[in-house]
């Protein structure tokens, strides 16, 4: 069992490490996530979870774990993609289960998963946070970039 987030700002994007495998690209992710985002106009406020007892922990694990915070929309990992990929794309994912909705086509608009490098976590989360925007609007944004994956809107 994964143990509980607790703490976390309900404005705070929550970032949560499942590998362990690369401490110098988990710096650099840090460092990516510590910086001031939109045209450097906002602090970033993020609550990140670098707990070995999540180590190898998959989307749906996590989902799981934290679906109880009301105030989250979507949950951050630094898997094992992110430690190898240039960029340290994180694993964005809608923190929403089928049982949550009312029919199949609202759960595919609000669920779902996209790689988002850190300097764009921020502006997803908060565009999510207040409901301007939905996951597909952030799925089709990542499908605009030649990696597919989302960085800003």
């Amino acid at each position: 069992m994964l143990p509980a987030v607790t703490g976390r700002d309900e404005f705070a994007a929550l970032v949560i490490r499942t590998d362990f495998s690369g401490e110098p690209a988990w710096r650099s992710v840090c460092t990516e996530l510590s910086r001031p985002w939109g045209d450097g106009d906002y602090e970033p406020v993020v609550h990140v979870v670098d707990d070995p007892a999540w180590s190898g922990a998959t989307a749906h694990d996590v989902v799981a774990a934290v679906s109880a915070d009301e105030d989250l929309s979507v949950v951050f990992l630094a898997d094992r993609t992110t430690m190898r990929d240039h960029d340290h794309s994180l694993l964005a994912v809608a923190v929403l289960t089928r049982d949550e909705c009312e029919s199949d086509e609202e759960f595919e608009a609000y669920s779902g998963s996209v790689r988002a490098v850190p300097a764009g976590i921020h502006d997803l989360h908060a565009n999510l946070s207040i409901a301007n925007l939905d996951f597909a609007d952030v799925a089709d944004a990542a499908r605009l970039d030649p990696a597919g994956v989302f960085r800003s809107f």
